[in-house]
Parts: structure tokens; sequence; C-alpha cells
């Protein structure tokens, strides 16, 4: 029977026990939450020049308790925005090189012997913060990135039978560079899934690029960067945007779109259950940043793609020689204007 064990009794280096208490209220209203959402968004903008939508996504994969894939070229500031990200809040975060030698181990922990006890004790790995960044995780072997299966998903890692609940919150900000293929390993279907968004960074226009030049030829700008928010603040975040309301007929949309994705013809596989449900708590807290208690129809549209693209297959037969990614965007964009809308009833 496995045993769980709580972070306390398992992290060296937690600072703080950040979870939220039973009775303890900070006094997060409306108002409070959009200050510290601006507050977040305005920190990480300082570093990431005219990107404003990739910086809420990031704010939007960690308010939803989702994780974050950053799929673009080299050097357009992914692992930048994942850094900039864990800089504002005042948590633990643990950045992980991945690289073809890399360990399972390496990422959950190990049992080590201690000779003095005559007994094995827990040594946690990587993945015991609050953030963790994994840069370039398709360069690591499919069993070590299958290591963040169970994080990613239940908040736990077990080890030798034993269960270690991981800290709240807890986000995994993923990169990887989808054109250098050479010694990498393609993210199988369930590891995406556990994906809340996927984006690209893309490249910055000619003012931002200049202003980028001006600002960091002697300064790494994330040297300025300070928390603000904590990981108790954004746990109660978390807890408000989900109390969002979502109508009933929204819901019946967003399912409404789910199997259509399942039974078009361009598609193999279509968007599974848990992307219906990361759909809807995304939706609740892009409606949460624009300063709403309550998801509108634009919420769910806007967010269609990032939520549920890389989590679709494309019919090889469908693409006609064009690429698997261009099928899936078609398709969704297809989806997008054939299911039907539902509109709020008359006063």
């Amino acid at each position: 029977m496995d045993e769980t064990v709580t972070p306390e009794a398992t992290t060296r280096t937690r600072r703080t026990d950040t979870s939220p208490r039973p009775g303890v209220d900070i006094g997060l209203d409306a108002a409070s939450f959009a200050q510290l959402t601006g507050d977040i968004v305005a920190s990480v903008s300082r570093v990431i020049d005219g990107k404003p939508d990739a910086v809420r996504s990031a704010l939007i994969a960690l308010l939803a308790e989702g994780h974050l894939l950053i799929e673009d070229v080299p050097g357009v500031g992914k692992t930048m925005l994942a850094r900039a990200l864990a800089a504002t809040v005042d948590a633990d975060v643990r950045r992980i090189q991945f690289t073809p030698d890399l360990l399972p181990g390496d990422i959950t922990g190990v049992s080590v012997f201690n000779p003095v006890q005559r007994q094995f004790e827990f040594t946690p790995g990587a993945v015991f913060a609050n953030i963790v960044i994994a840069d370039e995780i398709n360069r690591s072997s499919p069993k070590t990135q299958s290591s963040l299966l169970e994080a990613m998903e239940e908040r736990q890692v077990t080890v030798d039978g034993r269960t270690h609940v991981l800290p709240s919150p807890f986000l995994v900000v993923a990169t990887q560079n989808p054109l250098e293929m050479e010694g990498t390993y393609a993210l199988p279907e369930a590891q995406r899934d556990r994906f809340l968004l996927r984006i690209s960074m893309g490249y910055p226009d000619a003012a931002a690029e200049a202003l980028m030049l001006r600002q960091r030829d002697s300064v790494n700008p994330l040297d300025g960067l300070t928390p603000v928010v904590t990981a108790r603040q954004v746990t109660a975040m978390i807890a408000w945007a989900r109390g969002v309301h979502v109508a009933p007929a929204l819901e019946e949309y967003v399912v409404a779109l789910a199997q259509a994705t399942r039974s078009h013809p361009d598609i193999r596989l279509g968007a599974s259950p848990r992307a219906t449900l990361q759909l809807v708590r995304a939706a609740k807290v892009r409606a949460a940043l624009d300063g709403r208690a309550y998801v509108i129809p634009d919420d769910i549209t806007a967010l269609l793609s990032p939520v549920f693209a890389h989590r679709l297959i494309a019919n090889r037969s469908a693409a006609g020689g064009r690429a698997g990614a261009a099928v899936v965007a078609d398709a969704l964009e297809r989806i997008a204007t054939s299911v039907r809308v539902p509109l709020a009833p008359r006063p």
C-alpha cells in the first residue's frame, strides 16, 4: 500500500509552507485580483517586450492549474518568458535542462541509504518546486519525459512505492524547438495532453527588437525583477478564478466543440475529456483577467486553438502534402465557425 508523505517531510529546500490553510482569508476580490494580475503582467512585460498575448497565456496556465508548452525557434525568448514568470512569484523555482543523459530520478528524486539511521531516506528531485522550468523537454528520452506524467496530472510523485505530495501551486513550463529534430524525442500524446496551453512566441516587431538592443547590451533584465506576489496569493487567486460563472449553455458549447474534433474527417485523434475540462478552466481565468466574474463565448473561442491544437492528430490522407499542424489549424477554424454559439437570452 502506498504511503503518502507531505512536502514538509521530504523537501529540503522549501522556504515555508505556502499551501492554502483552512479558514485563512487574504481578502481577495475582483479588484484585488485584477491588481495582482496586472502587477504580474507588467513585471513580466518588462522582460518580454511586445508579447502581451504570450505573457497572458503564461498567467492563464498558472492560475488555471495547468501547464504551459512554449514551442518556437531558438532565440525568441521561450526560456526568458518562463524565467520572468517565475521571478514574479515569491516561491520555489527550479530549472531543469533536459538532455539525453538526464535520468527520471534527477527529476522525481531517489531513495538513498543512510548508514547512520540504517534506513532509506528520500531525497527530493528538481520537480519539488512551485514552478518547474523544463528547458528543451524533447531532448530527453521518453523514459525521462514520462517521469513528469504523474507530477503534472496528480501533483505528486511515487518513488519506491511511496507517494510524495508536491507543493502548491505547481506549474511546469516546458520549452522545445519544433525545427531541430536531430537528437530529440517527440512528446507522446499522453505528455502533450497534460499541457493546458501550447503557445509560440514569434519574432518581435522592429520597435521591440531595437529597444532590446539598447536595454540588454550590458544588463540582464531578469536581474531587475522582484517578486510581486507570494505563492499563497497565487493559491488564493486560483481559488477565486474557479468561482467564475460558466452558464450551462456555454458548457454545452464546449462539449460540442470537443465532439466536433472527434468526428471531423481530417482529425484522427480528437480532443480528450481532459481538454474539455481545461478549456473551461482557462476560459474562467481569461474572464477574470478581463475583470468579469462570468465566461462569455469569446473566452472559449480565443482559447480553442491554444488548448486543443497540440492534442489533435491529423489524418495522413487529409494532409495532402501539408504539415499536420496546418491541417489541425484549418479543422479547428472550420469547427469554430460551424458549431453554433449560444446567445444570451433577451431581458
